[in-house]
């Protein structure tokens, strides 16, 4: 299998993004962002930012309750509702009726940063693909889990899903060497198999659509393995969805922003050692260098 369309700037040049007609914030899009735990509520934050950072309008977070009063004051931004939680601190399934509703009028949905991988995960995560199918949706981290039927996926708009190599040999139930040896050919396979977008994530980033097109990235460098750079990633994917991009556009745009924001960091600070949380801050500059549709 050849390795695909380069992502690169003649590409994002030749698809330029959306751009709002005036100023309203509602003219760019609102994002949700469903995720977190008790433990693990870092990645709802930085994929929310990035999602800001990407150009959309509004912002709504629902994570754990413990620690929805965190990221009020963390964020003021966002509306945030806090969510249920299970004795062990992960999101309770109950919580899918009042999500569903609420998040109707949505632009984008991420679900999964900062989520554990629970069957309360994997039936709400269940519940929200079935009941907002006409939502774009951005599946991520703990979200990924116990997605392998393609009747999911069927007959809604089209979704992507944002795994790296481990996560990927979790979904499949091979070891990740085989992922990592055959990356390319395994995105088309899954992305064709589950009717999605599949963004498989690693030193060489390959996306991959139903059809069977692959786009591949091989930039940014050996600094955004970091921790919460996934998450990054998954809020600017959201971000350029809910401001209009199709799945495939926002994932490639999403993959060369990140990856240039991170080679821009390792100039400015150093090839290692750059936080995740730095990379969003980015993303507005890089966008700017492009022409506008």
């Amino acid at each position: 299998m050849s390795l695909g369309i380069v992502i690169d700037a003649s590409l994002l040049k030749r698809n330029p993004l959306p751009w709002p007609e005036g100023g309203s914030k509602e003219n760019r899009g609102r994002v949700a962002i469903i995720g977190g735990s008790r433990d693990l509520s870092g990645a709802v934050f930085l994929a929310g930012v990035a999602a800001l950072r990407a150009g959309a309008g509004k912002l709504q977070i629902a994570t754990a309750e413990s620690r929805a009063g965190h990221f009020a004051t963390a964020l003021p931004e966002a509306l945030v509702t806090g969510l249920r939680e299970t004795e062990t601190g992960a999101l309770c399934q109950s919580n899918g009726a009042m999500l569903a509703s609420r998040l109707q009028g949505s632009d984008a949905i991420l679900v999964g940063p900062g989520m554990l991988e629970t069957e309360d995960t994997r039936t709400l995560v269940k519940q929200l693909a079935t009941n907002l199918a006409n939502t774009p949706f951005v599946f991520d981290a703990g979200a990924l889990d116990g997605i392998t039927a393609g009747s999911l996926f069927a007959g809604r708009t089209l979704p992507v899903l944002t795994p790296h190599a481990g996560e990927m040999a979790n979904l499949l139930g091979i070891d990740r060497e085989t992922i990592e040896s055959r990356p390319a050919e395994i995105a088309v396979t899954v992305a064709r198999d589950l009717n999605a977008v599949v963004v498989l994530k690693g030193a060489e980033t390959y996306i991959a659509d139903p059809v069977g097109t692959v786009w591949f990235y091989k930039g940014g460098g050996v600094g955004l393995g970091t921790s919460g750079s996934g998450d990054v990633l998954a809020g600017i994917v959201a971000g350029l969805l809910a401001r209009g991009a199709t799945p495939v556009e926002a994932s490639f745009w999403a993959v060369y922003l990140h990856g240039e924001a991170g080679a821009e960091l390792a100039k400015t600070i150093g090839p290692l050692g750059f936080l995740a949380r730095e990379i969003a801050d980015g993303i507005p500059r890089l966008m700017g260098q492009f022409p506008r549709s």
